[in-house]
């Protein structure tokens, strides 16, 4: 089920893939990382790292159609401030926030929301927003044609097969979604925007399996990997297959679960440190009031003794010091800022790592 690449009448019967060994691995793969990542994390609670991960898949999508808009200025956009970017690209950024806002209320197989997604991305941008192109297009190296859509006439009729085809097959929505993202590419059925569409769509059909695909950045490693992206899309046409596609969406899914994975876990990895060195100090140390408000004192300061006990008005007697400040030294939450010269009359104290993540928890 593949239009002809050159265009002519085709009809869509059932797109012509074929899913290698290593395209049936990375899925066994996918459905056991994605399922340690919904369940084996905080993945699915980290509203934080969603936002992060939005702000990647805007980014890196955009730019992979040439957008030069910088991770931070794309923040800057939706954030409603101010950047130094042209009307287009900053335009190009909010439309796609506004499409990726509402990608699970869109229905996968549904024409009507593949169209009314495209006007989302698109509007103010090109003058077919949210309509199927009425005029020939193609991909072009210079002069010449590496790609030709298929004929106007025919592409709404092509979308509805494919559609119909996607929502009736029983085949694997993870196959599904890579094979509905290169037959979109291979239609071109957009003036602008097919790319967007494309990678949209596959991130749809995702998210319809596992909603956590709806915070999943793909298209930062489609981005980061765009040689290879091209050359897959390419080679697809070529072979009039998409089972060489359809391996390296997959690997990119893959990738980008386990990068999910790793952050996950360096994440928990520093809660649990910071989390047993409180543990620790508090079962070590008996901190009193006046420790803790020392290391209060020293978050975002380095001071003299001096300066220390005047803030906690205290006398910076030499008792005084013993029975505050030492044990905060000896306990490693506290150093000298001129450690190999204690007495010296520069010297200062400041937070160790240990004291700062101490101070910065409740007691």
């Amino acid at each position: 089920m593949c239009c002809d690449t050159k265009g002519v009448n085709a009809v869509y019967t059932k797109p012509p893939y074929t899913i290698t060994e290593k395209a049936a691995d990375y899925l066994a793969k996918i459905v056991e990382n994605i399922t340690r990542l919904e369940f084996g994390t905080s993945f699915k609670r980290d509203i934080k790292l969603h936002r992060e991960n939005r702000l990647r898949t805007i980014y890196s999508s955009l730019a992979i159609e040439g957008n030069t808009l910088t991770l931070s200025e794309v923040s800057a956009v939706i954030e409603g401030r101010l950047v130094a970017g042209t009307q287009t690209e900053i335009k190009e950024v909010k439309n796609a926030y506004e499409a990726y806002d509402k990608i699970l209320n869109f229905a996968p197989y549904a024409v009507s929301d593949f169209l009314k997604a495209h006007k989302l991305m698109t509007d103010g941008l090109v003058k077919e927003s949210g309509a199927f192109r009425s005029g020939d297009v193609g991909v072009f190296d210079g002069s010449k044609a590496i790609h030709i859509g298929a004929r106007p006439q025919f592409v709404p009729g092509l979308i509805a097969e494919l559609f119909e085809w996607a929502k009736d097959s029983t085949l694997h929505p993870v196959l599904k979604s890579a094979i509905v993202h290169y037959e979109i590419e291979t239609i071109h059925p957009f003036a602008d925007g097919n790319g967007r569409m494309g990678r949209l769509w596959q991130t749809l059909l995702l998210a319809k399996w596992n909603s956590i695909f709806a915070w999943i950045p793909m298209e930062s490693v489609l981005y980061q990997n765009r040689p290879q992206y091209y050359q897959a899309i390419e080679a697809a046409r070529k072979a009039n297959d998409s089972g060489v596609f359809i391996e390296f969406t997959l690997s990119a899914v893959f990738a980008i679960i386990t990068t999910q994975e790793e952050h996950q876990e360096k994440h928990q990895k520093k809660h649990q440190e910071k989390h047993q060195v409180k543990h620790q100090v508090k079962h070590q140390v008996n901190l009193s009031d006046i420790q803790i408000a020392v290391l209060k004192l020293l978050e975002n300061k380095t001071l003299s003794r001096k300066a220390i006990f005047a803030a906690i008005e205290r006398n910076s007697d030499s008792r005084s010091f013993k029975r505050h400040i030492e044990p905060l030294l000896m306990n490693g939450l506290i150093e000298m800022t001129v450690p190999d010269k204690p007495n010296s009359r520069i010297q200062k104290y400041r937070l160790t790592d240990n004291g700062r993540t101490f101070s910065r928890k409740d007691n």
